[in-house]
């Protein structure tokens, strides 16, 4: 059986996008509940300046908070030198830096052109690299806008094998592959996986950051699949999308994910009817919110648990 990781990214992506700022207390509740249905890697947030991202302001808090939750891998997104610093400092177990192959995108993201961003991201792996082994956490490039960009269109598939060989000589451990726009299909999928994973190394890219923008999305991840491809980011009720990317809403839906690979015998090691209780946690503190999903509205089918047992 092929035992798949969900990374909920909705604590991070999907509040980043919502203009209200969720309480502390809520977020908390929503990790904890979320870990207790077996996810076992949480985005928590992003070390972005609170007044970029007032709903970001809290991360610190939650990584100490998840940080006592045994066996969850807490990962938050950095997007330069100091937010790593933040992040290292407050123990987070992963790091990921958004690199966009789409140099428009990236000058509107972080404010930064292709060759500063590889300079940013040798200077993390080498704070990375300074802390003691036991401590070092895992530093992921998320190489965004990977699959096209509404503000350039069409992203070279050579630029990003170029740009993912070059994160990973800069010292990235790994690089994900993230379809930020929505603009993805699976034969592009499964083309681009392909040519990065011969590139860099197959052990080098494991996740894929996929949106449900044009309803693609799970299609994609099972071209991802096919592919090898072991990492999916989902965000619960599908929030989320980037601020900085115009029409970039629709995130995975964590329990149309976690339902569709239980269905096709992979293993994620997610109790469905426990996470499907999870979403009521954000309608209650964020009332009002769109939530999306088809396994939430329709439910669980009849004896689904002993028929994938």
């Amino acid at each position: 059986m092929t035992r798949i990781l969900i990374s909920e990214v909705g604590p991070r992506d999907g509040l980043q996008s919502v203009s209200r700022v969720m309480p502390l207390q809520a977020r908390q509740a929503w990790i904890a509940a979320e870990a207790a249905a077996g996810v076992r890697e949480i985005e928590v947030g992003s070390f972005v300046p609170a007044r970029l991202l007032p709903q970001m302001a809290d991360t610190a808090a939650l990584v100490g908070f998840a940080k006592g939750i045994e066996g969850l891998a807490v990962a938050v997104l950095v997007p330069n030198l100091r937010g790593a610093e933040h992040a290292i400092a407050a123990g987070a177990h992963k790091l990921s830096i958004p690199f966009s192959m789409s140099e428009t995108h990236s000058l509107k993201n972080v404010r930064k052109d292709h060759a500063a961003m590889l300079d940013e991201i040798r200077a993390i792996a080498a704070l990375v690299a300074a802390q003691p082994e036991a401590q070092r956490p895992h530093f992921e490039v998320g190489l965004s806008t990977a699959f096209g960009c509404t503000m350039e269109g069409a992203v070279s598939e050579d630029k990003v094998v170029r740009l993912a060989v070059a994160s990973i000589e800069a010292g990235a451990r790994e690089v994900g592959l993230s379809d930020t726009t929505g603009y993805a299909n699976p034969a592009q999928v499964r083309r681009l996986v392909r040519r990065t994973r011969t590139a860099v190394g197959a052990e080098r890219l494991n996740t894929l950051h996929l949106h449900n923008t044009r309803g693609l999305g799970l299609a994609n991840v099972v071209a991802g699949l096919e592919e090898g491809i072991t990492t999916f980011d989902a965000s619960l009720g599908g929030l989320g999308g980037c601020p900085f990317a115009p029409g970039a809403s629709g995130n995975i839906v964590t329990e149309d994910l976690a339902f569709m690979l239980e269905a096709m015998g992979c293993e994620t090691g997610i109790d469905l009817e426990r996470l499907l209780k999870v979403r009521r946690i954000i309608a209650e503190a964020l009332p009002g919110e769109p939530l999306y999903g088809f396994t939430p509205d329709a439910g669980l089918p009849l004896g689904f648990g002993s028929a994938t047992a």
